[in-house]
């Protein structure tokens, strides 16, 4: 059998057919595999979730993910990682680490599995055409032709093109008659054309985030926000980016809605507020802010409540109603996400109604199978997209063998 990509999912088939006494060829379009794995949670390497629910993944039909991930829990997962030599911890949210905390080791442990096994590995292998032949695929590449019965497409998306992401094997697909949906940034920051963002970049707050599209409440998140040149990010940013995203794509007006003092209810804000005047201290307005607020955060709240007082003694309750507002509802109009070099994932890919959530195998052309990125599934933050990739991995590995 041949397998095209080896990334997380490719490597996962791989291993899984080898070791069912298949005969596995792997190419890979970069000098080593597993490029995108190294960077992975910061080098970490946030590999699974303990609670892989399907609510925590994305796609156009549900059932296909219901029927993919049954069976395939976090234990099923931890047993094949764990053949390969690799302990896992827990960490907040669910997310399981490598013990050791390196992305360079998970790489390093499939890598050998594969090589024990022995698959061959071809590297700097770019495909440059695929044909459906009557007894199987003519793949043509850089390092020659090869003609297998089976073949698997696990080449990933358009996210990280600088580690080798592309949309060529959603492509490759696409012709050989499969329904594409065009991939979309996710797990990506936004950009605004405002420039207050610019004046407070580098400034990380915890923040409630809520996005609105075409005037409507949309999702929120909660976590820490980052302000930047070009507009926010952080793990809330990141984590409702993919609405965004896709409503941008569509040409919707978003905005976001930002809650700087998500522990603090509106009233709560305004008695703390006017608690904090002191008419004989009588701090210039700025400074004053400081003592609740990061300075750079400070003029923008001023500006946008269009308070004038210039020190804490002019403040009454219409001044403090009019600094909360902001505090409670900075907003931000979006202008468009980043692109694919800053998105971790992408949404779209190949149409998963065309294919069987138990064997990942076409529906339209016989012995062709899919996994990882390039079918329409994409994960929320937190180590999904890998447990997706290691169970589409592992069951078009099975299948490619059974059938």
């Amino acid at each position: 059998m041949l397998i095209v990509g080896a990334g997380a999912a490719g490597m996962a088939a791989a291993i899984t057919a080898a070791r069912r006494g298949v005969k596995v060829t792997l190419l890979e379009q970069n000098e080593k595999p597993g490029k995108k794995i190294l960077v992975s949670g910061n080098g970490r390497c946030n590999i699974a979730n303990r609670r892989p629910d399907p609510s925590r993944f994305h796609c156009g039909e549900p059932e296909f993910l219901s029927k993919a991930l049954k069976g395939y829990d976090a234990g099923r997962i931890e047993s094949f990682l764990g053949s390969l030599g690799l302990e896992l911890v827990e960490e907040t949210e669910g997310k399981l680490f490598p013990m050791g905390r390196q992305a360079h080791s998970v790489v390093e442990l499939l890598t050998r599995e594969c090589q024990r096994l022995g698959v061959e590995l071809v590297t700097d292998c770019q495909v440059h055409a695929i044909r459906k032949e009557e007894k199987g695929f003519l793949v043509e590449s850089s390092q020659g032709a090869f003609h297998r019965q089976r073949l698997l497409l696990a080449s990933g998306s358009p996210a990280a093109p600088q580690l080798g992401g592309s949309n060529a094997g959603m492509l490759f697909a696409q012709s050989l008659g499969h329904r594409l949906i065009p991939p979309r940034p996710a797990l990506v920051a936004l950009e605004s054309e405002e420039t207050w963002p610019a004046k407070a970049s580098g400034v990380k707050v915890e923040a409630r985030v809520r996005l609105y599209a075409s005037g409507n409440a949309v999702t929120e998140r909660e976590g820490d926000l980052l302000f930047t040149d070009y507009g926010v990010s952080g793990l809330a940013i990141l984590d409702l980016s993919r609405e965004a995203s896709l409503r941008m794509a569509e040409w919707e007006p978003c905005e976001l809605r930002i809650d700087l003092f998500p522990r603090q209810s509106k009233e709560r804000l305004t008695k703390l507020l006017q608690k904090r005047i002191d008419p004989q201290r009588n701090l210039p307005i700025d400074l004053w802010l400081e003592g609740i607020l990061h300075r750079k955060l400070v003029p923008i709240l001023l500006e946008r409540s269009g308070v004038r007082s210039r020190s804490e003694g002019d403040l009454g309750r219409k001044q403090i109603g009019q600094l909360v507002y902001p505090m409670k509802n900075l907003s931000l109009s979006l202008s468009q996400s980043r692109d694919f070099r800053y998105a971790e994932v992408a949404t779209g890919g190949i149409d998963v109604a065309e294919v069987n959530p138990q064997t990942m195998e076409s529906r339209i052309v016989p012995g062709l199978h899919f996994a990882g990125e390039i079918l329409d599934v994409d994960g929320d933050r937190g180590g999904f997209n890998f447990h997706w990739a290691w169970t589409s991995g592992i069951r078009a590995g099975m299948a490619m063998v059974s059938s």
